[in-house]
């Protein structure tokens, strides 16, 4: 009998271990992972220095409360401040409490100016969590789909519509706007420099706090630490998950020096947020990363590998474009709903399906010219059975 609740539906495989951007099966199959575990493991599995890492502070301490001083939360917030150009770090469990986090912080922005009826603006096919503020914060009917009523105060707008927030802004006493500069769950749609450019000048001259969402698209996925530095920009608010921890559960909240006056002792907390096994663990990702120069090398094998299948799928009928940046990949097909992901895995390939046509890869930073050809052929292989031209 299954215990578990029925809010997944997995896939009828299991995997036993792991090594760099491969996963293995207790029958020793092996499987290229160009999914990352939905973008966490940007420096692969079983990653030697993060496994001693991980031993080595076990053997310490795993956890003390906030109540006191954690060491190595200072280090690790003193190296995201340092890559992000933020001043102050809250640390917490995952993408939707950071993001649930910044939030909070909009609020409070609000309340201090003493905006009546205070709206956040947010963008159509965004994803920003599963928390009920958060999911209201999503741009995403089919998630909300049962949780209703839920919160107010936000309004959303088009991916880059300049026009559309400027007239929200005029009509409206607007907190804050929280997007993210590529949309993972929407489908790799990608935000322009020009439109991030200009919403940060809004929000500045406006005294609104500019929050964006970095979980699915930080830490080297794109090129660089984070995907706003593509548009020379700087938030209020910058969160971040899924690859800083390369698989243990931590979020952080991000803020300038505006943000990082608002919270008060006692305004805000996390139990286990930021506990000692986890901050050094996520310091030991930003080193590996840096050392290794990864942001460069997702740039380097993601504008590799975008070439590789566009070059190969560039004539079959069902696909109608391919994008992305970095390791940030979509190709959105003509159908919906197919099986694709199942006619990759019986080629030991992982990626997945989102916003119900768009093929999504978020392979590690580490992946080599020889797994972005394996990716690519693959791709052809199964696309080309999808299309007129078989």
């Amino acid at each position: 009998m299954n215990y578990l609740m029925k809010n997944y539906k997995p896939i009828d495989i299991s995997f036993d271990y792991g090594k760099g951007c491969y996963l293995y099966t207790h029958k020793k199959e092996k499987y290229l992972d160009a999914l990352s575990g939905i973008g966490v493991c940007c420096i692969g599995h079983a990653h030697n220095e993060v496994t001693k890492v991980i031993n080595d502070q076990a053997k310490k301490l795993i956890h003390v409360s906030n109540l006191f001083n954690i060491k190595n939360q200072q280090v690790l917030a003193n190296k995201l401040c340092k890559i992000s150009g933020m001043n102050s770090a809250f640390f917490c469990n995952s993408g939707s409490e950071a993001n649930e986090t910044a939030l909070k912080l909009a609020r409070l922005h609000a309340n201090n100016k003493n905006l009546k009826n205070p709206k956040v603006i947010i963008f159509d096919k965004s994803w920003h969590g599963r928390t009920i503020a958060t999911l209201s914060a999503t741009g995403n009917k089919s998630v909300q789909a049962g949780f209703k009523p839920l919160l107010g105060g936000f309004i959303k707008c088009q991916l880059n519509d300049t026009k559309a927030v400027k007239k929200v802004i005029n009509n409206n006493n607007v907190s804050a706007i929280i997007l993210e500069t590529i949309q993972g769950e929407g489908g790799i749609r990608i935000a322009e420099d020009k439109f991030l450019k200009e919403i940060r000048k809004i929000t500045s001259q406006k005294d609104i706090l500019l929050i964006v969402d970095e979980v699915q698209t930080g830490m080297g996925r794109t090129g660089k630490w984070f995907s706003y530095q593509h548009a020379n920009i700087k938030p209020d608010i910058v969160t971040c998950a899924k690859g800083l921890g390369n698989g243990v559960p931590i979020g952080a909240c991000l803020g300038n020096k505006k943000a990082s006056n608002l919270f008060t002792p006692g305004s805000h907390g996390s139990t286990f947020g930021g506990n000692p096994l986890v901050c050094s663990v996520s310091s030991k990702v930003i080193d590996v990363i840096e050392k290794n120069k990864l942001c460069k090398q997702s740039e380097n094998i993601g504008n590799y590998l975008i070439n590789e299948i566009k070059n190969k799928v560039q004539d079959l009928s069902v696909v109608k474009e391919v994008r992305g940046k970095g390791l940030m990949i979509g190709i959105e097909i003509n159908i919906k709903n197919s099986n694709i992901v199942k006619d990759c895995l019986n080629k030991k390939l992982i990626l997945n399906l989102t916003s119900e046509n768009v093929i999504r890869l978020l392979p590690p930073l580490i992946l080599k010219k020889n797994e972005a050809n394996f990716i690519a052929k693959t791709l052809h292989q199964i696309l080309k059975g999808y299309s007129n031209e078989k």
